[in-house]
């Protein structure tokens, strides 16, 4: 029997408190009212005073048991969260709407009646009373339940907002779950196009070195072959294939390149030195090229300190790459602006930057982003010059360098900017 008992204690300990409190606080009302004629202003105010301390805290600790025990099940013939676990829980949200409100009607109306019975009861005070001394009672009454209305209501919102809260807590797990799958899936479909661009870097890598050594043979034989006594027709023939076996020699070379450097495999020797340096060198090295051209090259040098610390013969090569794309494709008797800056970037300092400005010889109906792609060509009716790699090795390397790539295109002027 003790344990029984103290188990109901432990239990329904807030039902026995509200309980107590409820009687005592009642029993102080009923006596002010049985002798309402016997106490002072004074005393109705001091007592009910007391008696709202009492019974006030009694019927929200009833009310609260009472609540919860009412809607208990008010959820239970909702739908199972799932595979529909956003229209669940959006049905959920509604019927809580449902529920709250209906609770809240059924308490006003009972605050309503209750303080009509109190206004009755202070207008029966008034009428039948020869002197406005025991007036007290009828408005401790009516304030009485204004603070009963003030509690039980702050209850009920309570009690309502902890289901919402266990709602939303349940939709952030579900959704949270959700999240990790979206991610576990992304990890996976990146680690697949991760393996599958390996493999298309090793193929690349592979069939590059294995096309060497048969390119080198046909070379040689050809130099051979231009050391004999040929006609004219046959030595026609062997300067076009020689050409051609040159320039499939630079593509496999910038094929093995490209496949190098997007496989992370390219080995840096970082060293000092000066960019507007390094543009003159190109410069010196690529003039023959550039006087045959018909263009004009107008360089814009910065005067301050273009000091770069990264591998000089890969960015080289990016400058190259570059001017040899100015060289391809720009129209016939334009300039070409090539020119370097300093430039500050938010959160990385300051940075130099090289920018080359070409006009085009033909319309660019295309985008940077396109342009940039291996083996895409902005003239895509051209098939005598180049391999449609120039760019994606200029923006390959640059990310090996840490550095970045940028295209801007204004009509038929064309602008490649390397920032490092």
């Amino acid at each position: 029997m003790i344990r029984i008992i103290k188990s109901f204690l432990k239990k329904y300990y807030d039902c026995i408190i509200g309980m107590l409190l409820c009687i005592v606080g009642s029993f102080l009302f009923f006596i002010m009212i049985v002798d309402r004629y016997y106490y002072s202003t004074w005393a109705v105010w001091r007592i009910g005073g007391i008696a709202n301390v009492l019974l006030q805290p009694g019927i929200c600790l009833l009310l609260r048991r009472y609540i919860g025990f009412r809607y208990r099940f008010w959820t239970e013939d909702m739908p199972e969260a799932g595979a529909e676990q956003e229209t669940a829980d959006s049905i959920y949200y509604q019927r809580w709407k449902e529920k709250s409100k209906e609770s809240e009607k059924h308490f006003r109306n009972i605050f309503a009646a209750e303080l009509a019975i109190a206004v009755v009861y202070l207008w029966q005070i008034s009428v039948n009373s020869q002197w406005g001394w025991n007036y007290a009672l009828g408005y401790v009454v009516v304030i009485s339940v204004f603070i009963e209305y003030i509690g039980c209501l702050w209850i009920i919102r309570k009690f309502w907002n902890k289901e919402l809260d266990q709602i939303m807590e349940r939709t952030e797990i579900f959704f949270q779950k959700r999240l990790e799958q979206a991610l576990e899936i992304e990890k996976k479909s990146l680690d697949k196009v991760s393996r599958s661009d390996q493999l298309r870097v090793d193929l690349i890598t592979n069939v590059s070195h294995d096309l060497k050594t048969p390119l080198t043979s046909i070379v040689g034989y050809l130099e051979l072959i231009k050391k004999e006594e040929l006609s004219d027709v046959v030595k026609d023939y062997v300067d076009v294939i020689s050409s051609r076996a040159e320039k499939l020699g630079e593509m496999i070379n910038s094929l093995f390149s490209l496949a190098k450097a997007s496989s992370g495999n390219i080995e840096l020797h970082k060293e000092k030195f000066e960019l507007n340096r390094l543009i003159e060198q190109i410069f010196a090295d690529m003039d023959d090229k550039m006087k045959d051209s018909g263009l004009t090259f107008v360089t814009q040098l910065t005067e301050e300190d273009t000091e770069i610390y990264s591998d000089n013969s890969y960015f080289y090569r990016i400058c190259q790459n570059l001017i040899e794309n100015a060289l391809k494709y720009s129209a016939k008797g334009t300039r070409v602006f090539v020119k370097t800056y300093k430039k500050d970037v938010l959160g990385s300092g300051e940075k130099n930057v090289l920018e080359i400005t070409n006009t085009s010889a033909y319309p660019m109906d295309f985008e940077k982003e396109d342009i940039i792609e291996r083996f895409a060509r902005g003239d895509k009716a051209r098939s005598s010059e180049g391999n449609g790699l120039g760019l994606a090795i200029v923006s390959t390397y640059a990310k090996a360098l840490d550095g970045e790539f940028d295209i801007k295109i204004d009509c038929d002027q064309f602008k490649a900017i390397v920032s490092i």
